[in-house]
């Protein structure tokens, strides 16, 4: 009987993750988790559901509602983006918009569609920005417009790449930039009216964060968005007013890519610059303070966002280093150079960890307290998009192209159990 209980309670945990969509940047609030057990460790185009060409490049990276697949791409002459809804089924495209641009100077390695989508289950969410204009645009699924909302002028040396995220009836969007004039917002859904917005410490060289936020939940069980700058430090906010509820400020020296983790009852942020991680600590929120639990001084991030798998953290430097913690601690496991180099951050199905680094070479290795390869890809082009799970399958955007590999592993994990 406790066997029996035993798989049944894996089996609902298995569901749950399976069923959740991939609706944001790295999928449910950030993670980068999620369930594909027909993913080989290892894998080649034959073992392609389908590949298709992008009508564009972009770094963006998928996301996912039901049947459907939302990515962003750009032309490299002109800056024209495009937003696009393939079939997860067979990859067919079920229609594509295209918004006018211009040329910019940004980092050669940023792209003109950098921001991945938010989705729910009514509307898609895309930032797009210029120097004169910072503008997050609202579709409906079959892709027409429903509002759009103008943050205002964007001022970055490096170009933008922050992602926008849903939390209930609130779409919430970061703006710290090197302009004159750097907020956080909270923007209603439903007709793209402004809720709310904070004001941030701006005008400053590193002052731009492209990091993603993520939702955080105190012990008395309410939830704060926690965003990160280099100004700002790593801040916990009411996602339904932009009140502060708690911040930890002049802990960063250099500005903030990769995005915030919640591991446990912590929050883990980090920044750099030069194509490496400077400083990586762990904060635990406490009431409207928060105090450094731990930081972490080796091959620490820049760009890819870390994983926490049950008490093990696995981190990914932008050099091809990989590196595992125990969460809880801080205490070093082991270290592994898995690559060269890295912007894509790693995501974990099933148990395997996947790493794509920049020329498409893709890193599998188990999610265990000892480092363990268990196969290694080629996709073949530029990648550095995170790779998305939606129901037993994993995408991968390369700069030019889509690629969905697995199985639909629902309908096996709802098949009867044998006693």
């Amino acid at each position: 009987m406790r066997r029996n209980f035993a798989w049944i309670v894996t089996l609902v945990v298995a569901l749950h993750i399976a069923a959740e969509p991939w609706a944001r940047f790295r999928g449910p609030n950030g993670t980068g988790i999620g369930e594909a057990p027909g993913v080989p460790a290892s894998f080649t185009e034959k073992d392609y559901n389908w590949k298709i060409t992008l009508p564009g490049g972009g770094h963006s990276s998928p996301v996912l509602w039901g049947d459907r697949v939302f990515v962003t791409c750009s032309d490299g002459q002109t800056a024209t983006r495009t937003v696009m809804c393939v079939a997860t089924a067979d990859g067919k495209t079920l229609w594509q918009r295209t918004f006018p641009s211009h040329p910019y100077r940004q980092n050669p390695d940023n792209d003109y569609a950098s921001s991945t989508p938010a989705v729910d289950d009514m509307h898609v969410y895309i930032c797009w920005s210029t120097p004169e204009q910072y503008t997050l645009i609202c579709l409906d699924h079959s892709g027409k417009d429903v509002w759009k909302y103008d943050v205002g002028r964007y001022t970055s040396q490096h170009g933008s790449g922050t992602s926008p995220i849903v939390v209930g009836d609130v779409v919430l969007l970061g703006n710290d930039q090197e302009g004159p004039h750097s907020s956080l917002l909270g923007i209603d859904r439903n007709t793209g009216r402004k809720l709310w917005e904070r004001d941030r410490t701006s005008g400053k060289v590193g002052g731009m964060s492209a990091s993603t936020p993520v939702l955080f939940s105190s012990a008395d069980g309410s939830q704060q968005a926690v965003f990160t700058s280099r100004y700002e430090g790593i801040t916990g906010i009411d996602p339904k007013n932009g009140a502060v509820v708690w911040q930890i400020k002049d802990v960063f020296r250099y500005r903030t890519v990769g995005s915030p983790l919640v591991i446990g009852n912590k929050v883990m942020g980090f920044s750099g610059e030069g194509a490496r991680g400077h400083e990586c600590l762990v904060v635990q929120p406490n009431g409207t303070g928060a105090a450094v639990a731990y930081e972490l001084n080796n091959a620490t991030p820049y760009v890819p966002t870390p994983l926490c798998v049950n008490d093990l953290l696995f981190t990914l430097s932008d050099t091809g280093i990989a590196t595992c913690y125990r969460a809880s601690t801080g205490k070093q496991l082991w270290q592994q150079r898995v690559g060269p180099a890295y912007y894509s951050s790693p995501i974990c199905a099933s148990g395997r960890i996947y790493c794509v680094s920049k020329k498409g070479q893709v890193v599998c290795f188990a999610a265990a307290d000892h480092f363990q390869q268990l196969g290694s890809s080629e996709l073949g082009e530029l990648c550095h998009a995170t790779p998305a799970i939606s129901q037993g399958r994993m995408y991968f955007r390369t700069y030019t192209h889509l690629i969905s590999i697995g199985k639909d592993s629902v309908g096996q994990l709802t098949k009867p159990i044998a006693p």
